[in-house]
């Protein structure tokens, strides 16, 4: 009889181990999941959190080549239809005036700004006709110079539009989804100075294949690899946040620029239509206008030259100073205006 029962006893002490392992089995597996399923919300919060920042960055980009496009196309347009009929301009040599004769203007800007407006002009043609693309985003990112630059080949639009479908920067701006693998170019390409968006979303994939794992570590080190991806994801979404401000920045300085820039066109107009043509024999106060109004055309053309990026995506250390050089600008005409 004894050893019956010892069997049993060696039985049922088996049952209860087998037993004791399907339930962990079955916690282990149940804590797989939400360990898996909380690793995706992760990445899926995160991910989507960097679609609505770079969506809202790229739109800022484009309203900002939007406004130079206005500026060129409008006031500094008619700014040199009148600047250009004047004769005898010379700031250098004006007797009299120590404010003006410090102001040092060349030729050149004028003679860029020209070919910028003449730019503008072909490139918001594009824009009205659908056809410019991406033009926009990369006009409001670069600078003027590399506008010039691609003007000068006689495709502007095509160039400036490829530009943005290549550019890894303003396809990331620009592309579809970054969960489904949208950024205007094949690839791992590194973007925003950090984010390796390719390896990043390999790994996202992976995370959500092994949602169905039943291997506890496994869904551990999946976690782990979820909060690697979120933390770059959120540099590359405080980058986008970074570069949206700047972008406001230089369009509330153009817009600024802007506002005291069309009074002075007008009264160069009257000048030219009340004194006539030639600077040298203007009134002292109408000398002292014209300056002006040549000093923000010159102003407004930095702004335009100044890119904001680089192409690796990171805001340009000229974009700042140049921020602050025009904000003291209209800071001093506001105070000589009061």
């Amino acid at each position: 009889m004894p050893i019956p029962l010892l069997f049993i006893g060696v039985a049922a002490a088996t049952g209860a181990f087998g037993a004791g392992k399907t339930i962990k089995a079955g916690v282990d597996t149940y804590s797989a999941k939400q360990i898996n399923k909380n690793a995706n919300e992760i990445v899926e919060d995160s991910t989507n959190y960097l679609n609505n920042q770079r969506l809202a960055c790229g739109r800022s980009l484009s309203q900002l080549g939007e406004e130079k496009l206005f500026v060129l196309n409008s006031n500094m347009t008619e700014f040199l239809d009148t600047f250009t009929r004047i004769k005898n301009v010379d700031f250098r040599n004006s007797v009299g005036l120590e404010e003006l004769s410090k102001l040092h203007i060349d030729q050149k800007e004028f003679t860029e700004l020209k070919e910028l407006v003449s730019f503008a002009g072909s490139l918001g043609a594009g824009a009205v006709a659908g056809t410019a693309g991406g033009a926009l985003t990369a006009f409001g990112a670069y600078g003027a110079a590399q506008a010039l630059a691609v003007a000068s080949t006689g495709t502007a639009i095509s160039t400036l539009s490829g530009a943005a479908a290549t550019n890894a920067t303003l396809a990331f701006f620009g592309g579809g989804s970054l969960a489904a693998g949208g950024l205007g170019m094949a690839g791992g390409t590194a973007v925003l100075g950090g984010l390796v968006a390719g390896p990043a979303l390999m790994v996202m994939g992976l995370v959500a294949g092994a949602a169905a794992k039943k291997n506890l570590e496994k869904a551990k080190t999946n976690q782990m690899e979820a909060i690697q991806i979120a933390e770059q994801l959120s540099v590359a979404s405080k980058q986008c946040a970074a570069i949206r401000r700047r972008t406001y920045m230089f369009y509330n300085l153009l817009a600024r620029l802007d506002s005291y820039f069309l009074p002075l066109i007008y009264k160069m107009e009257d000048i030219v239509k009340n004194e006539g043509e030639d600077y040298s024999v203007y009134s002292t106060d109408s000398k002292k206008c014209i300056a002006s109004c040549a000093s923000f055309a010159v102003s407004i053309k930095g702004v335009l030259d100044t890119p904001i990026l680089t192409d690796e995506g990171m805001l340009t250390d000229e974009s700042g100073e140049r921020a602050i050089s025009t904000k003291e600008f209209i800071d001093n005409v506001v105070f000589m205006d009061s």
